[in-house]
């Protein structure tokens, strides 16, 4: 499976952002999903995730309600809906997918599959 990220930038304190991941090699639908972020000399931490055929979603305490994970099964694209930023958002975003069933979506060592990372910054 091969992931590709799109979507980060510069923004401003308040603004939204929407992050999308295309995924090859296999469906969507087949698949568990989640966004990880990662600053400079800090550990890769779970922001969202998305169970398998799209049963059911879950978030970092500090996003939810500002930001959604969401997928277009059709497209085989994972997105992550980023609303009222902040600055402590800034970091670099990166995809994640694996095949098989946990019910660890939070730990990073769950997924085998990741992108390469897309950076946002938000300007306070």
């Amino acid at each position: 499976v091969q992931l590709v990220e799109s979507g980060g930038g510069v923004v401003q304190t308040g603004d939204s952002r929407r992050l999308s991941c295309v995924a090859s090699g296999d469906t969507l639908k087949n698949l568990a999903m989640a966004w990880f972020r990662q600053t400079p000399g800090m550990e890769r931490e779970f922001v969202a995730a998305s169970r398998w055929n799209n049963a059911g979603s879950f978030y970092k305490e500090s996003v939810e309600g500002r930001f959604e994970i969401s997928r277009d099964n059709a497209k085989n694209t994972l997105y992550l809906q980023m609303n009222n930023l902040k600055p402590e958002d800034t970091a670099v975003y990166f995809c994640a997918a694996d095949g098989t069933y946990s019910n660890n979506y939070y730990l990073e060592r769950r997924y085998s599959f990741w992108g390469q990372g897309t950076q946002v910054t938000v300007s306070s």
